[in-house]
C-alpha cells in the first residue's frame, strides 16, 4: 500500500490498486455512471456527445466505460470506438469479435496439452518379463 494523491481532487489517500482516485471521487464517478446508465435507458439512441453534455460527463469518460464493457453503443452509432487490433468499428470493449476469436485460438494453441506418447506392446512385454541373475 502506498500513499498517493487523487488524480481528480489532489487529496492524499492510501492507494491499493485500480485508478488513482480517492474513495470519495470514485464514489462520485460511480454515481455519474449510474446517472448516465439511467439516461441511456430513457434515451437509448443518444450519441456519446449528447450523453456527455446532458449528464455533465466527459466524452473520454464515457468512452472509457464503453471500453470497460460497462456501456454498449446502440447499433447505428460507432462514434470513434474501434477495435484496437484491426480498427473495425465496435459497440463495446476493446476488440471486435473476430479479433477476440483469433486471440482465444492463439492462446489456446500456446497452451496446448502435450499428446500422450504411444508405446508399442512389444517393448512393454519385454520389460514385464521375469529375469534371473547368473
Amino acid at each position: 500500500m502506498e500513499v498517493t494523491n487523487c488524480r481528480d481532487c489532489g487529496r492524499l489517500f492510501n492507494y491499493i490498486s485500480g485508478p488513482r482516485r480517492c474513495p470519495e471521487c470514485q464514489k462520485k464517478l460511480e454515481e455519474k455512471f449510474q446517472q448516465v446508465k439511467e439516461f441511456l435507458r430513457q434515451n437509448p439512441d443518444s450519441s456519446i456527445s449528447q450523453t456527455a453534455t446532458e449528464n455533465e460527463v466527459s466524452v473520454k469518460q464515457i468512452k472509457q466505460w464503453i471500453r470497460e464493457e460497462r456501456l454498449v453503443i446502440s447499433n447505428g452509432m460507432a462514434e470513434g470506438i474501434v477495435c484496437e487490433s484491426c480498427g473495425k468499428p465496435i459497440r463495446t470493449g476493446r476488440f471486435c469479435e473476430s479479433c477476440k476469436k483469433t486471440m482465444v485460438q492463439d492462446l489456446s494453441s500456446a497452451f496446448e496439452k502435450p499428446k500422450p506418447v504411444e508405446r508399442s506392446l512389444h517393448t512393454e512385454k519385454e520389460n514385464d518379463r521375469m529375469r534371473y541373475l547368473k
